[in-house]
């Protein structure tokens, strides 16, 4: 039955039906499409001697991981995951060619769109949380949550470094 939650969740706690889960963990996989794709942008943007370069590759590569891990787990639940990113996020890659056209492409600059979309990450996790989700799906979502955090948090590290090198 596609409407009954295969998983169960914490004591006094109801599951989600399956329909439900596949449409958190799907946008949780456009997120990590819109972030794989983010950060290779702003790899391809910051200058090829950059350190940075490294640490946006590596970064998208963990996306990639993420959403093929949350991929497996929307099959797992009878649904079709999601291919692509979101609309937001194609916004959020076009202004960053945009600023690079314009010479607008620092490492200061990257680091900042870099923020902004982890930002936005870290609250559709925080919002995917919130869920009734099944105890398998929360414990992947609650570990991909920290990632995301821990991203978030490196970069504002290295954005903070940088704005104080100017």
């Amino acid at each position: 039955m596609a409407n009954e939650a295969i998983n169960p969740v914490g004591k006094g706690r109801e599951a989600l039906a399956n329909d439900k889960v596949v449409g958190v963990l799907n946008d949780l996989l456009e997120n990590a499409h819109d972030g794989e794709y983010g950060f290779r942008v702003c790899a391809d943007e910051v200058d090829a001697s950059s350190a940075l370069k490294r640490v946006f590759g590596e970064r998208a590569v963990q996306c990639r991981v993420a959403g093929n891990e949350l991929a497996a787990l929307i099959a797992q639940y009878g649904g079709t995951p999601a291919e692509g990113g979101s609309a937001t996020g194609a916004m959020h890659r076009g202004w960053v060619h945009v600023k690079a056209a314009v010479g607008a492409n620092s490492e200061l600059s990257m680091l900042e769109e870099c923020e902004r979309g982890e930002d936005a990450a870290v609250a559709r996790y925080r919002k995917a949380l919130k869920q009734d989700l099944p105890i398998d799906v929360l414990a992947l979502v609650q570990r991909q949550a920290d990632g995301a955090q821990r991203n978030h948090d490196q970069i504002r590290d290295l954005r903070d470094q940088v704005r104080a090198r100017k």
